[in-house]
């Protein structure tokens, strides 16, 4: 991969990729954090357009009623486990909720990814030395 530039990525939904077999479909599962805390749903997955590979889970959390709810990405490398309702990652629910918000108009952006990435204290999957996570995904069964 070309180290100088950031892969396109695309909502998992406005691709024309699937997920393999229906039950391996993550979104709408619950995110529970490192602390126990359940986050809110994954709404959607950020994939690489080069590699077709999952790079980030877009999650909605907080607000009530679908008011005040903000939109996060959580790099795919902090998903510990995921079971057929839940996805568990390795980071705190403040983590998460202090993490950059999603911003549609800057996902081209490879400073806000970096931002990203780093708040998470993630090396970025274009960086050199970056290993996919050890099991596949999405519909992994974790430990």
């Amino acid at each position: 991969m070309d180290q100088a530039r950031i892969p396109t990525l695309t909502r998992l939904s406005d691709s024309d990729q699937t997920v393999a077999a229906p039950e391996q479909d993550i979104r709408g599962r619950t995110v529970t954090a490192a602390d126990d805390e359940e986050l809110g749903k994954i709404d959607d997955l950020l994939i690489d357009e080069d590699e077709g590979r999952v790079r980030f889970l877009l999650v909605e959390h907080g607000g009530f009623l679908g008011i005040g709810q903000k939109k996060t990405f959580i790099p795919v490398d902090a998903v510990t486990r995921i079971t057929d309702d839940h996805v568990r990652i390795d980071r705190s629910r403040k983590q998460v909720t202090d993490a950059p918000a999603y911003d549609p108009d800057l996902v081209e952006e490879q400073d806000y990814y970096d931002t990203v990435y780093s708040h998470y204290g993630y090396t970025p999957f274009w960086g050199m030395g970056y290993t996919y996570p050890p099991y596949p995904f999405p519909g992994a069964t974790g430990r």
